[in-house]
C-alpha cells in the first residue's frame, strides 16, 4: 500500500508545532501500542506508521526535506529503516518505560544503537559543570588580560581515591533494581521507569562507605587557575575551562568550569560591537574658527583631531582602527562626538567681545525657522 502523508498520519496540519506533533504521536502510540494490542498486526502496523511519521516530522533536518520533496527526498536518510528510530524512544521512554525500548528492538530490527532494552542501564555521566561570574575592567575586555580565578569544586576523595569505599569495602549490585539503576512502576497498560531510591541510579551499593566522604567519592577543594581573557570580549562572554568542574562519579570525567564575564562601565568610553564612542568638549571659538584638539584614546595614545571652522554641536568624527580588536586581526573605529561648551561665567573682556559680536551678528543676519529634520542630520 502507498504511504500516507505523515501529517495526515499524526492528524496535524502541515505547519504544526513540535508540541502538536508530539501530542498527535503520543495519542496514537498509546492507542496502538503492542502491549495494549497483543497479536494485533493492524495495530502493530499503525504503531510503526505513526512512529515513522513522528521520526521525520520531529527532526529539524528531515522535516524541511520532506516538506519540499516528499518521501523521495528522504531516501537514504534512515526514515523507516532499521536503526532510524531514536527520537520516539528518547522523547517518550518516560511514558512507556523500559519496555518501550524492547518494543523498538522487536519491531524495527534491533537497530537502537544501545538506546533501548532493559539490559542497557545508562552509566552516570560526567560531573556537574560550575559557573563563575567574573567582573573585569572595560579596558581589559577590549585589549585582553590574564586574571587568576579561585573557586571551590568537588574532586575525587583523597582517602578512597574516589571509590567511596572504606579499606576492604566494595561496590555490589543493588538488589532493589538488580543493577539497572531504575525500577518500574505499573501505570495501567504501560510501565513508568523511576530512579532507584536505594542506589540513586548507579546500580551499585557500597557495603562499607568511606568515612571521609561518606560514600560519595568526592570532597571539596579550593583551586586557582589563570584565565586568559582574549582581546575584544564583551558582556556575557563565556569562557570554558575543561574538566575544572565537579568530579564525576565512578571514574567519569569532571565537568567544566564556565566563566561568565561582566564588563564594568568606563568613565568616558562606550562600545558598540567593535567600535568605541566618546565625547570631546570644544569651546565656542574653536567650533566657530576651527582648531586642532588632542584627546587620549582608550589605550592612552594621543590623537590630534582637526575641528573644521563652523563645526556644529554634536558633530561626530571617525578615527579609523582605534576601536576594539577583532578576531581577524582588524580593529574597529573610534567615534568622537563634539560637544560645544557654553561658558557659564564670562570675564569683563570676554563679555565685551561677545557683545560686539552679537551686535554685528544682529546687523547682518535675519532669523528664520529651521526644519527639525535638518537639525537631526
Amino acid at each position: 500500500m502507498a504511504k500516507r502523508d505523515y501529517y495526515e498520519v499524526l492528524g496535524v496540519q502541515k505547519g504544526a508545532s513540535l508540541d502538536e506533533i508530539k501530542k498527535g504521536y503520543r495519542k496514537l502510540a498509546i492507542k496502538y501500542h503492542p502491549d495494549r494490542n497483543p497479536g494485533d498486526k493492524e495495530a502493530e502496523e499503525k504503531f510503526k506508521e505513526a512512529t515513522e511519521a513522528y521520526e521525520v516530522l520531529s527532526d529539524d533536518k528531515k522535516r524541511p526535506i520532506y516538506d519540499q520533496y516528499g518521501f523521495a527526498g528522504l531516501d537514504g536518510m534512515g526514515a523507516g529503516a532499521a536503526g532510524g528510530y531514536s527520537h520516539a524512544f528518547t522523547d517518550f521512554s518516560d511514558l512507556f518505560g523500559g519496555g518501550f525500548g524492547d518494543i523498538f528492538e522487536n519491531l524495527f530490527g534491533g537497530g537502537m544503537g544501545g538506546m533501548g532494552g532493559r539490559s542497557r542501564r545508562q552509566e552516570p555521566g560526567q560531573g556537574a559543570s560550575l559557573r563563575y561570574d567574573l567582573e573585569i575592567d572595560f579596558k581589559d575586555a577590549v585589549y585582553g588580560t590574564k586574571q587568576d580565578v579561585r573557586f571551590t569544586h568537588e574532586v575525587p576523595c583523597s582517602s578512597c581515591n574516589g571509590t567511596g569505599c572504606a579499606p576492604g569495602g566494595s561496590r555490589k549490585t543493588c538488589t532493589t533494581c538488580n543493577g539497572m539503576g531504575q525500577i518500574g512502576r505499573s501505570a495501567g497498560f504501560f510501565t513508568v521507569q523511576q530512579t532507584c531510591p536505594t542506589c540513586g541510579g548507579t546500580g551499585k551499593v557500597i557495603d562499607s562507605p568511606c568515612r571521609a566522604c561518606r560514600g560519595t567519592g568526592v570532597e571539596q577543594k579550593t583551586s586557582r587557575v589563570t584565565l586568559t581573557i582574549p582581546a575584544g570580549v564583551d558582556e556575557g562572554k563565556r569562557i570554558v575551562i575543561p574538566h575544572q568542574g565537579n568530579a564525576g562519579r565512578n571514574g567519569a570525567p569532571s565537568g567544566d568550569l564556565i566563566v561568565v564575564l561582566h564588563v564594568k562601565e568606563h568613565e568616558y568610553f562606550e562600545r558598540d560591537g567593535y567600535d568605541l564612542y566618546c565625547a570631546a568638549p570644544v569651546s565656542l571659538s574653536q567650533a566657530a574658527l576651527g582648531a586642532t584638539i588632542t584627546i587620549k584614546s582608550l589605550d592612552d595614545k594621543e590623537i590630534d583631531l582637526k575641528i573644521p571652522a563652523g563645526t556644529a554641536n554634536g558633530k561626530i568624527f571617525r578615527v579609523k582602527s582605534e576601536g576594539v580588536p577583532a578576531a581577524n586581526g582588524r580593529k574597529g573605529d573610534l567615534y568622537i562626538k563634539v560637544m560645544i561648551q557654553v561658558p557659564s561665567k564670562l570675564t569683563p573682556a570676554q563679555k565685551k567681545l561677545l557683545e560686539a559680536y552679537a551686535a554685528e551678528e544682529n546687523a547682518t543676519t535675519k532669523p528664520e525657522l529651521i526644519s527639525l529634520s535638518k537639525l537631526s542630520r
